[in-house]
Order: C-alpha cells, then sequence, then structure tokens
C-alpha cells in the first residue's frame, strides 16, 4: 500500500507492556506506538497486531456458543427473541487475559433459498400492477448445526482478538422474523454488543435460564463483513450502542430505497434481475419452520407487500425505515469503508453518501476503492491497522493516513494509491452539452447551443446497452461522445445528467450511460465493465419529486435531473468519452413493450463530469 509512514517502532518489533513503564503514549502522529494499555503478550509492528504463538496457538482456542436476549419480539410469541452466537477466542483468555471482539454477523450463515425462480417477472408495461411470481420456500431448518461460521477466524484471533459471529433474527438457530431492513436486524447485533459488554444476557440454550457472561471480553466490538453483512455493520452503527468502536462495512447496502429503486424507477440489482425485499425476504428464511407461517403473514403480507409498490417506485415512509442514510446521525464508531467502482450490485454511492454523512457525525472515516465488481475487502494490513488503533487502543496514526485509497487501473488490490480525499481534492464540475447527430454519434463538447431542436429514441428493451453502445447508428439510443483525448482524464466523483425529455405515452423508463468509445470489441454484454464509466437510471414521472409520480403527458417534455453513480477513472488517451441516453436498460429495469419514443429537448439537455484539473485539465486532453 501507498501509505506514507506515520509510526516508527524500533526494534522493528516492539513487545507492548515489557516496555510501556520507559516508554510514554504519545499522541497520534508524533512517530511511537502508545503501549500502556495493551498486554505483554501483545507484539505490534508498524501500528498492527503481529500473530504471536500463546494466541496463534489452534489447540488453546476456546470456542462456545450461547443465545443471547434481545429487547424485542418480533415474532409475536409474548417472549423476548434471543439469538445464537459463538465465540472463538484464544488461549490465555482461559487464564484472565480480556481481549476485543472481531464481530461479524450475517442472515446467510444457516444457508438460502436455492429455487433462482422466485424472482417477479420484469416484463411488465409500466404503470401497471406487478404480475405475480412464485413464492419462495427459504432454506431447510437444521436444528443441529454447532458452529455458525469461521469466517474473520484466522485473520484475527492469532493477532489476539476474539472472534463473535451471530444470526440474524428468523434465520438458523435465532428466534424471531427476518425484516430486511427492520430494526430487529439493527437491534440484534446491539443485544450481542451488549452481551459482551454486561449489559444483556447470554444463555447457555435458546430458552433456559442458564447463564453465559463475556467476562473475558474488554468490551471494545469492530464489526466487519461483506454485501448484507457489511450493511449489518452499518445498521447497529446507526443505534449508537456503546462499544462498537469500528466498523469496516465491504460493499454495504446502506439504503433498501437505493438498492432496489433508482430515482423513482423500479430498478433491479445488477445480476438479480426481479430481486425486491420480498425476495430477498424469501432467499434467507432458514429459521425454525413453525414459525416461518406467523412471519409471512406479519411481515411479508402485512409490511412487506403493502409497502414494496412495484407500479410507481416512489419513495414511501416503508423505505426510508429502510435506510441506514436516514440514520446516520447515531453513528459513532469509527468507520473504514470499501467499494468497487463497478459494482453494479450495490452501487457505489452507497458508500460515497454514508461516509459523507458519517464524517459529518465528526467521526473518523477512511474509504477504500477498487476497480472491480462487488465485494472486494481492504488490504488486512489497512484492517489490521484500523481494528489495532480503534479495538486494542494504539495510537498508530491512522487518523493522520489519507482519507481514500483507491486501486488504480491495472494496479494489485494489495497497492491502492493514497489520496488526501474522496473525491479527488483538485476534481472540479465540467459541464459538457450534446450536439446533433445522436443517432449515429453526436459530439459532446464545451459549447451550449440554442436552436437545435430535438431528437428522439424508440425504446427496446431486446437491445442490451452494449449492443447500443457498440452500433455506429442505432434508432433506439442517442450518443453523443467528445473528440478522441490526446492526454488521459481522471475522472473522480459524481456525474450529475440533466435531459429534457418528452414520452410518447405516460410512463418510460430512462437509462443513461457514460462510456469510451470505441466499445471493446471483445465485450461480453452489458454486464461487462468494460467500456462503462458510469450510468444511471430515473423515472420521468419523478422529476419533481421522488415521493409523487406524475404521468407524463404525451409529447410534453419535462426536465430530469440526477446523478450518476459515482467513480474514479482515468480514461486513457485515445479514447471519448460518450454519454448515451436509452430507455429500458434490460439487465436493471422493467420490461415494457417496444415501442415508446422518448424525444430529448438537446438545448435543455448537459452533463456535468467531476474532472482532476476541471476544464483546463479535460481542454488540454481535447484537440
Amino acid at each position: 500500500m501507498h501509505i506514507p509512514p506515520r509510526v516508527t517502532v524500533a526494534p522493528a518489533l516492539l513487545v507492548l507492556g515489557l516496555f510501556s513503564a520507559c516508554r510514554p503514549a504519545q499522541t497520534p502522529g508524533s512517530g511511537t506506538v502508545a503501549a500502556a494499555a495493551v498486554p505483554a503478550l501483545y507484539v505490534i509492528a508498524d501500528g498492527q497486531s503481529q500473530v504471536v504463538p500463546a494466541f496463534a496457538d489452534t489447540t488453546a482456542w476456546i470456542r462456545e456458543r450461547l443465545w443471547v436476549e434481545t429487547e424485542f419480539d418480533s415474532d409475536y410469541d409474548g417472549k423476548r427473541d434471543r439469538v445464537h452466537v459463538d465465540v472463538t477466542r484464544p488461549g490465555p483468555t482461559a487464564t484472565g487475559l480480556k481481549v476485543p471482539v472481531v464481530y461479524e454477523t450475517s442472515p446467510y450463515f444457516a444457508g438460502t433459498d436455492p429455487d433462482d425462480g422466485i424472482f417477479w417477472p420484469v416484463k411488465q408495461e409500466l404503470g401497471d400492477s406487478a404480475p405475480t411470481r412464485k413464492l419462495g420456500k427459504g432454506a431447510t431448518f437444521n436444528p443441529n448445526r454447532t458452529r455458525i461460521s469461521n469466517s474473520q477466524i484466522r485473520n484475527w484471533v492469532p493477532r489476539g482478538f476474539a472472534v463473535v459471529h451471530s444470526e440474524s433474527p428468523g434465520t438458523g438457530l435465532s428466534q424471531g422474523c427476518v425484516t430486511i431492513g427492520g430494526m430487529n436486524e439493527s437491534l440484534a447485533p446491539k443485544a450481542v454488543i451488549d452481551w459482551l459488554n454486561g449489559r444483556a444476557k447470554g444463555f447457555t440454550t435458546i430458552d433456559g435460564t442458564t447463564e453465559v457472561k463475556a467476562a473475558w471480553a474488554t468490551g471494545k466490538v469492530g464489526m466487519t463483513g461483506t454485501s448484507f453483512n457489511g450493511t449489518l455493520p452499518v445498521a447497529v452503527a446507526t443505534t449508537g450502542v456503546k462499544g462498537l468502536e469500528a466498523i469496516i462495512p465491504v460493499s454495504p447496502n446502506n439504503s433498501y430505497y437505493r438498492y432496489y429503486r433508482s430515482n423513482g424507477l423500479v430498478r433491479s440489482p445488477g445480476g438479480y434481475l426481479g430481486e425486491d425485499v420480498d425476495v430477498l425476504y424469501d432467499y434467507v428464511q432458514s429459521g425454525k419452520t413453525d414459525t416461518r407461517a406467523l412471519c409471512h403473514q406479519k411481515v411479508r403480507a402485512d409490511i412487506i407487500w403493502k409497502g414494496l409498490d412495484r407500479r410507481t417506485g416512489d419513495l414511501s415512509d416503508f423505505w426510508t425505515k429502510r435506510d441506514y442514510i436516514e440514520q446516520a446521525k447515531g453513528i459513532r464508531a469509527a468507520m473504514l469503508t470499501a467499494h468497487g467502482f463497478n459494482d453494479w450490485n450495490v452501487m457505489p454511492s452507497h458508500t460515497t453518501i454514508m461516509a459523507d454523512a458519517v464524517r459529518a457525525n465528526g467521526v473518523p472515516v477512511q474509504m477504500y476503492f477498487h476497480q472491480g465488481g462487488h465485494g472486494g475487502e481492504p488490504p488486512l494490513g489497512m484492517m489490521n491497522r484500523w481494528f489495532t488503533r480503534y479495538l486494542l487502543g494504539v495510537q498508530n496514526g491512522v487518523e493522520q493516513d489519507p482519507r481514500s485509497f483507491v486501486v488504480r487501473e491495472g494496479a494489485s488490490r494489495q497497492s491502492p494509491t493514497a489520496y488526501a480525499a474522496y473525491p479527488h481534492p483538485e476534481s472540479q464540475p465540467v459541464a459538457l452539452f450534446p450536439l446533433k447527430g445522436g443517432g449515429q454519434v453526436g459530439t459532446l463538447g464545451f459549447d451550449k447551443r440554442t436552436g437545435q431542436g430535438t431528437e428522439s429514441l424508440t425504446d427496446d428493451v431486446n437491445q442490451s446497452g452494449a449492443q447500443l453502445a457498440l452500433a455506429t447508428s442505432s434508432a433506439h439510443r442517442l450518443l453523443y461522445a467528445t473528440p478522441e483525448l490526446k492526454a488521459p482524464v481522471h475522472l473522480s466523483g459524481t456525474a450529475r445528467i440533466s435531459i429534457r425529455v418528452a414520452s410518447s405515452k405516460a410512463a418510460a423508463n430512462l437509462s443513461v450511460w457514460l462510456v469510451e468509445l470505441p466499445w471493446p470489441a471483445n465485450t461480453r454484454g452489458a454486464m461487462d465493465p468494460n467500456g462503462i464509466i458510469t450510468r444511471g437510471w430515473a423515472d420521468p414521472q419523478n422529476a419533481k419529486s421522488l415521493r409523487t409520480s406524475e404521468p407524463l403527458v404525451p409529447g410534453q417534455p419535462v426536465t430530469v435531473t440526477f446523478d450518476l453513480e459515482p467513480d474514479d477513472q482515468i480514461v486513457p488517451a485515445g479514447k471519448r468519452i460518450g454519454l448515451m441516453i436509452f430507455s429500458s436498460d434490460k439487465d436493471f429495469t422493467l420490461w415494457p413493450a417496444p415501442g415508446t419514443v422518448l424525444t430529448v429537448d438537446l438545448d435543455g439537455t448537459s452533463l456535468v463530469l467531476p474532472v482532476v484539473g476541471g476544464s483546463a485539465a479535460l481542454m488540454r486532453a481535447l484537440p
């Protein structure tokens, strides 16, 4: 990693505790590691907790499981739900050593529904009621599981951390109902953290009275995980629970509305066409079968189906209750967050918007980005510095590390480039405007012209985005591009599009891709990230309000303005930056019958790009 040295340690391995009497604690970034609070067994080098024999001895590891009592009753049986927990801790905890905890929670640990046929059919006319779908049965309940997971153990137990896992309500051997973003999903891991701090009760069995205490825990907890497992650390952090000191969410879904909708449009997450909240609800069912019917009625029918609304895609209270960005004011845990700029499952805006919200709380935030797709945690060294600082209390100077790390094109994910911030501090908005000729490839440039009139496209969901970008001309998209770049252009931040558009029907999909031209000849289809810089989707019916759709008057234009997904990408010399406007995106949107005509007013359409160096840099790159 390109992390400037902030901590010097002499000798190379300093056994903390042995030197605590003669080496006073220093302030962050002062060049010396603070030692006083860390037990002698720990070894810290370069600000990271190292593997030591006393912790790495697997034969001495202590494994136990229990059920933690929560503060809610989400399965309506009149008793507080208990969640299933397992613990793996280093051997020295048996003789009085107290250790911090790395914690991962998930609804996936006990298995998922194997049926791929439970997704919503996407062949639907816009504005019509959604067709019916096949309901999922969930995973087979297994009452004989003795371990939840072995994730995280290999990395953290040998370094002196205990590892804790728990199963989300309604999954595995945890009581309760699955809710997909409901409050019980935040409060269940909160209860586990409370137990680790002596504020909640743990029991040896799911319905017994014999208590288990976490006398071996310091009370300091860090959470991590990927995708849903990365969402839940954010969810519990919004509660402000004491003891949760740091989180490392990877590709987290921080807003269910942003996951399943886009600016008023019903949109699937990439790779899961037709998925929605209720599909995910069915998918993760793995808890006791005798409670599922009640949960289906109380949660799936009475809450999810009443709030889902696949007809309009409008924002509602149902969605805001499942939006952790809306709840971000409660977050006090230091956050190192990771995301791929080509993650079209959980879009990168989930991470960038949440980072801004958490930073506004005065909380330390560091960001790691790569150029790949879904998943991809930070290098172990970055994570180790984070947990060593906030769980062990070692003043390793992480607060003075760069706030943003981006894996540059072609580089190893283990070697990100450091930046002072994201977006790049020198990124500036640059406005570009389309010039007539989008049926083939019109010009995208600095000149804003008037009197150009309109250009039209005809929707055809059978044409993939990649096919449209590859076509030299098409009636099904409008495409505008800069001249060929004579020097690389660094884009960093969030592009914004404003389109003055009219529809021939009362409802229409609107899709926008920012692409590199020529499109790579070896593309495998619309899901291939090659050629795509970024993209976005919107419902013109929500041009004025996300909460209220207004049916379009055929032929009457509306102005739709929205953000594309954030990016940090260097577009190489020899490429053209292209703006492609089309209607239905077959890998993401609903599939109305072909034929809707969108008419774009070129004078009322513009694109704002986040260019490092601003207009001057882009001008220098153009002939």
